[in-house]
């Protein structure tokens, strides 16, 4: 694809997929995809990442590390369904507590009710809100995460100075995202699949192709790891890093509140 990653400078704000909107329009568009999409958003995960998304998730819970502490709080950001949430409550031995806040309030009824399955309700809050504007009180959380949800977020640099701001001190972010395939063999099968055969996928599973078209192409606009790490050094964040997994595919990125 010949579409050019956004920069560090920004441009995700205006930019639905490979379509350029009106400032202002992104966030209804976005709210439309995961309102269409959100009771088979995990299976299309597995479909999006040939089953891949699942080690991912373990490996970002695993540099988390969350304390086995009932005073540990964490704020897990675009996490409707709760996968990272449910992860988080379980390494922690069930003491952590974790807020799910998301925008979109069809993905949090899934996740509820995924948690009341689990028995995990004691240790999560649902709230549904906007990640650019918080409704929490600065220095609240020991830990912020978001899977695979930021690059659905406008105004990504206003995200992550609200990020910085609702953390503690010695506070940790962690960002899953998909990013820039360092492989160009690996490159070219990943493109073929995600433009051809993603959004087939999508419309078998789901009854529509639309939702996974723009889910494929704002990957291929995301800024790369280099780029989006250096906008998490501008919201504030102390040794920034990041960590690929399967060439690239995806990145943690991790940074600090000191």
């Amino acid at each position: 694809m010949t579409e050019a990653r956004t920069s560090a400078e920004g441009g995700m704000e205006t930019s639905y997929g490979f379509r350029q909107v009106a400032e202002g329009e992104k966030q209804g568009l976005v709210n439309d995809v995961f309102h269409k999409v959100a009771k088979r958003y995990d299976v299309m995960n597995d479909v999006m990442s040939a089953g891949m998304h699942r080690v991912w998730k373990d490996a970002m819970i695993a540099a988390l590390n969350p304390r086995k502490d009932d005073t540990y709080k964490t704020l897990d950001v675009a996490g409707g369904t709760g996968d990272i949430a449910f992860r988080i409550v379980e390494a922690s031995g069930r003491k952590a507590h974790t807020t799910v806040l998301d925008i979109n309030g069809s993905m949090l009824a899934v996740g509820a009710e995924r948690a009341a399955k689990k028995k995990l309700s004691d240790n999560l809050d649902f709230v549904e809100a906007n990640a650019e504007e918080l409704p929490f009180e600065n220095n609240s959380f020991d830990a912020y995460t978001v899977a695979f949800g930021i690059r659905n977020v406008p105004r990504i640099d206003v995200a992550l100075k609200e990020a910085y701001r609702v953390l503690k001190r010695g506070g940790r972010l962690l960002v899953l995202e998909f990013s820039e395939v360092e492989m160009p063999f690996l490159e070219k099968v990943y493109e073929e699949w995600s433009f051809k055969a993603i959004p087939r996928f999508g419309k078998m599973i789901t009854g529509d192709a639309e939702p996974y078209q723009y889910l494929v192409e704002s990957i291929r606009k995301f800024p790369n790891q280099e780029n989006f790490a250096a906008m998490i050094r501008e919201a504030g964040f102390s040794r920034v890093s990041y960590t690929n997994y399967t060439g690239g595919i995806a990145a943690l990125h991790s940074g600090w509140k000191l």
